[in-house]
């Protein structure tokens, strides 16, 4: 079992829930979360270093058992990128080893509680 985080730009998130339900992946938890990568240098303004803003970004967390793995990665690619290329600010996605899953209602675990 994986857990696919994946940070993408908020106009995105549309496109991204409509590939991965296109794959049969349904089940998905979504936050707004704010950060920045190297989209924005900092910038030296009057002779003082300014930090760049907070970027207003989507978090989708994915639990995955290890064949869906694929499949969900190259959906969110496909559909989180600017065109063929993608630019800078488009997002990056992280697969961490997910040690156990527990459906809360019937106490079943595993892949079969994902």
């Amino acid at each position: 079992m994986k857990l696919i985080t994946a940070i993408i730009q908020e106009s995105k998130l549309d496109e991204v829930r409509e590939a991965l339900i296109a794959e049969e992946i349904e089940r998905i938890t979504v936050s707004r979360v704010a950060g920045h990568g190297r989209q924005e240098e900092r910038e030296i303004y009057r002779g003082q270093v300014v930090v760049p803003n907070l970027i207003s970004k989507i978090e989708i967390k994915i639990a995955v058992n290890d064949e869906f793995v694929d499949t969900t990665v190259n959906a969110i690619l496909k559909s989180a990128r600017h065109g063929d290329d993608g630019k800078i600010g488009d997002g990056k996605i992280f697969i961490t080893p997910l040690e156990e899953c527990i459906r809360i209602s019937n106490g079943e675990r595993g892949g079969a509680a994902i």
